[in-house]
């Protein structure tokens, strides 16, 4: 199926956009205004977690690439510095977590069996959901890591036979998924420990989840910030081995 096909500009505003598309920075002032505005929207509604500033910048962005014409590489030019600041932002939440250190020394034991158990769940649950429906090997393999933050994740896809870029848009949509979704679930189940809500939410919702835990509260957001690295530590080890066999089982 041929891709749909960009659409027209106004002659003036498409030379401007031809002008400002030569400058790489362009990819990165886009990235935070959408941002920036798509926030306002989300305190407008009272933090209302359907309202994802994470889900509705990616809308945006990608309908402005789409009407302009603009390929993703030009784009992420420009992008790919906020991309870099991932990785300080990453390290950075072992400062609120070292503020919970008595806490985590009484529940490391719980916290350990409760993150292969997530862990696990979140991987065998999606390929046999994936399995029954119908889906490919390929498209089984690119289910198992959704669970885990990006970078890993499509490393995961690609070393067990997925396709790491539908790996990607998987880990993106579980995350704002679980974050929008989180809250009316704990509610449900009657959980108000902000240590279980955080740590459930990093190792079911990696990224995202963890920033929608910072926004509750530090030490939510410290927990989750700690299933989010050890996740992705526990799947870069466990997935390649169970989502082989699994595979094959199927």
């Amino acid at each position: 199926m041929n891709p749909l096909p960009a659409l027209a500009l106004p002659g003036g505003l498409a030379d401007v956009w031809v002008y400002l598309s030569t400058t790489p920075l362009l990819g990165l002032a886009l990235t935070l205004l959408v941002y920036h505005g798509a926030y306002l929207v989300y305190q407008r509604v009272g933090f209302n977690p359907l309202a994802n500033p994470v889900a509705i910048a990616v809308l945006v962005l990608a309908t402005l690439l789409w009407v302009t014409g603009t390929p993703y590489a030009t784009y992420f030019e420009g992008a790919q510095f906020v991309h870099f600041l991932l990785g300080p932002a990453t390290v950075a939440l072992a400062v609120p977590l070292f503020e919970q250190l008595p806490r985590l020394r009484r529940l490391w034991l719980p916290l350990l069996g409760a993150l292969v158990a997530g862990s696990v769940a979140a991987a065998v649950s999606a390929v046999l959901v994936g399995w029954a429906l119908g889906a490919s090997r390929a498209t089984l393999a690119s289910l198992a890591p959704k669970s885990v933050t990006s970078p890993v994740a499509m490393g995961i896809a690609e070393k067990i036979g997925g396709i790491p870029s539908l790996t990607a848009v998987l880990v993106a949509a579980t995350g704002i998924i679980g974050a929008a979704s989180a809250r009316s679930l704990f509610n449900a189940m009657r959980i108000s420990d902000p240590t279980v809500r955080g740590f459930a939410l990093g190792t079911a919702a990696h990224g995202i989840g963890t920033a929608r835990a910072f926004q509750v509260s530090d030490e939510m957001g410290a927990f989750a910030g700690l299933a989010m690295g050890l996740s992705a530590l526990f799947s870069a080890v466990a997935l390649p081995l169970l989502g082989g066999l699994l595979l094959r089982w199927l």
